[in-house]
């Protein structure tokens, strides 16, 4: 499997791409390529361009949640001409309206505007994306110092209630060394994601794990997540996004911490 970078908050020096917050990762697996996450503008576009990336060949979407930073790059993504309809995988509350303090964070387009324009799948469960990695779905929440706190509101029913995230998903490869797990923001909780996905593959083996944590202050729960990563064995450790710097440093002080930007490329 190959994964290159293509939009994140941060980009490499002397690399001239562009950053912006939020995410998007091309990813090719034997003969497929798919993209996770569409960033918030239409960045994704420009970088995957600048590095000679054709989209074209990009059948699958996969948004990990619905927050805007992740999902408004659709916008962008639908003016563009496509040889075929193109198909699009995430969880049944993505394309909820979602706020935070009256400002609007969701995705761009509802689920009905959606399923005029592409091939939607909206699923609770895991599923093969490719040979080797699935979608994880909805993320169980059993680790128990990762409570997750609600992050605005989302509409259920004409209702606005409390938006706890359950929409937030992930991706594990599969390879003959173990597997890989690829974050947008990890709100289920990080270490969740990781124990869904061993369950999920039936494979305790993880290698590495990508993407954004959600953590941003040095807690006691950064505390028993390093200690989490250590227990696991977990040797290559790439956060960015939305994990802060003095998270990272915490980390590395334990496990080494591998550097994220836009144009980082992995052969996992």
């Amino acid at each position: 499997m190959k994964l290159k970078v293509i939009v994140d908050n941060y980009t490499y020096i002397d690399e001239y791409y562009w950053g912006e917050p939020g995410v998007s990762y091309f990813i090719e697996d034997e003969d497929e390529a798919i993209l996770f996450d569409v960033g918030y503008t239409d960045l994704f576009l420009r970088n995957a361009q600048a590095m000679n990336i054709d989209l074209e060949t990009v059948k699958t979407f996969v948004l990990s949640h619905g927050h805007d930073d992740h999902t408004r790059g659709l916008k962008s993504l639908f003016k563009k001409e496509w040889p075929e309809p193109l198909r699009i995988i995430a969880h049944p509350d993505a394309l909820n309206h979602k706020e935070c303090d009256g400002l609007k964070i969701s995705a761009p387009f509802t689920k009905i505007e959606l399923e005029k324009r592409c091939r939607l799948t909206l699923t609770r469960e895991p599923m093969k994306v490719t040979p080797n990695i699935t979608f994880l779905g909805e993320i169980p929440r059993i680790i128990s110092f990762e409570t997750c706190e609600a992050i605005g509101q989302q509409r259920i029913n004409e209702n606005l209630v409390d938006d706890y995230l359950m929409d937030d998903s992930a991706l594990v490869y599969q390879s003959n060394q173990g597997i890989y797990i690829i974050t947008g923001c990890s709100h289920s909780g990080i270490c969740n994601i990781i124990e869904y996905a061993k369950a999920v593959t039936g494979d305790n083996r993880v290698c590495g794990v990508l993407g954004g944590f959600h953590l941003f202050e040095v807690t006691d729960r950064v505390a028993q997540t390093i200690a989490y990563f250590a227990e696991n064995g977990i040797r290559e450790i790439y956060p960015c996004h939305c994990t802060s710097f003095a998270v990272k440093a915490a980390i590395h002080r334990f496990i080494p911490v591998r550097e994220v930007g836009v144009g980082l490329e992995l052969n996992w």
